[in-house]
């Protein structure tokens, strides 16, 4: 019978450089990327329900992701739930293909947000209208970057930015 990862003992990370946010993610796989970025990068992943996904052993094994207790993995019922958490914590910056501010304009601070959207949905327009709202370029002719990609390119750049490495 798979484990439900929500009752797993996760890794607890105080006071991370930085946070990431996934809102409503749909693909296994690309959570699976990002929880092994944040696991390797030591940032907490915060998970806005509801996901497109079982979080069970089965289907995160299928991701690539045997090691889920090493993610600081949080739950979140809904958007409002997660805003309640960090409410006057830290910054919340958002990521979207249809922002015009380029990811390397964001004044970044220890501790701040990174919210990332569905993959086939992105963000819904009131939350990139309400913070800031930042994209990673894009030369060629796609439509988008996959979403792991994208987390780390951004997660990485920042951490770089703050001294990390």
């Amino acid at each position: 019978m798979p484990r439900d990862i929500t009752k797993i003992k996760h890794r607890i990370i105080e006071n991370p450089y930085l946070n990431v946010v996934l809102y409503r993610p749909e693909i296994p796989a690309n959570t699976g990327n990002i929880a092994r970025l944040c696991g390797a990068a030591e940032i907490p992943l915060h998970l806005i329900h509801p996901l497109g996904f079982e979080v069970d052993d089965k289907h995160l094994r299928r991701a690539g992701l045997d090691y889920w207790d090493e993610v600081d993995v949080r739950h979140h019922s809904d958007f409002e739930s997660f805003l309640e958490n960090i409410e006057g914590k830290r910054n919340l910056l958002v990521f979207s293909r249809h922002a015009s501010r380029k990811y390397t304009e964001a004044e970044i601070n220890h501790g701040d947000y990174l919210l990332f959207g569905q993959e086939t949905l992105g963000l819904p327009s009131h939350i990139r209208s309400s913070y800031p709202c930042y994209s990673v370029p894009i030369w060629g002719k796609v439509r988008s970057l996959n979403l792991s990609t994208t987390v780390g390119i951004v997660a990485y750049h920042y951490l770089h930015k703050m001294g990390r490495f």
